[in-house]
């Protein structure tokens, strides 16, 4: 799964990167959690590609509340396709999510420890996600979702899912509101090459989701099991 990750890229570098319309205005953040606002990417009724906030824990549009009795931080790969709560964002309503990293947690004894897991070559990268409005009473939610896949070999050892991470020539395609066939888009869901990403372990400050800032991100040294 994917609970915590981190924005910290400025919005003049995410502009190019991802060739946004405008430049988006965003504070850095290093613990972004289940609940929060998080920025994401769309492709706008216009076709260009826009920066949004997005509420990350999907509400169907289909949802008597704005709010799910159950976990939607996260979809899974293998039956995203045909879950009632995913199938139609699947379908219409995809969206990159720009992070500079994420935090998983392997279990040591009876203790988590949390390891930081950033872009190898130190870009951004582009998580999978699904977006979905829901709108009652003049009350309107905009929320999201980031796919998970089985783990590559460098988190296998930690944790057996991670997100969905685009290769950037998948971007397009992903954001492509004209696609709407799972068979074009599932192979897109893959486990990204192990060589993209390096990971080490970090302090227990991030477990708080009150915690921010770029010391989380810090290396410590493990005692030894």
């Amino acid at each position: 799964m994917c609970g915590r990750f981190i924005q910290s890229t400025s919005g003049e570098m995410l502009a190019e990167r991802f060739q946004l319309s405008t430049v988006p205005i965003l504070t850095p953040r290093y613990n972004v959690a289940p609940s929060q606002s998080v920025l994401a990417i769309h492709q706008g009724e216009s076709g260009q590609r826009e920066a949004v906030a997005l509420r990350w824990g999907l509400v169907p549009a289909w949802s008597p509340e704005p709010r799910t009795s159950y976990s939607t931080i996260n979809a899974r790969a293998e039956t995203v396709a045909d879950k009632p709560t995913y199938r139609h964002a699947f379908r219409r309503r995809r969206c990159l999510i720009p992070a500079d990293g994420f935090y998983e947690w392997r279990k040591v004894g009876s203790r988590k420890q949390p390891y930081c897991i950033a872009p190898a070559d130190g870009q951004p990268l582009a998580f999978a996600g699904l977006w979905e409005r829901w709108e009652r009473d003049g009350q309107i939610l905009e929320s999201c979702t980031i796919l998970v896949t089985q783990a590559n070999a460098v988190i296998a050892p930690i944790h057996d899912r991670m997100p969905v991470i685009l290769d950037p020539q998948d971007e397009a395609r992903w954001l492509d509101p004209a696609i709407t066939d799972p068979a074009v888009l599932k192979p897109l869901l893959a486990s990204c090459p192990p060589e993209r990403l390096r990971l080490w372990p970090v302090g227990t400050a991030v477990n708080a989701t009150r915690q921010d800032g770029p010391a989380l991100m810090a290396a410590v040294t493990l005692p030894e099991d």
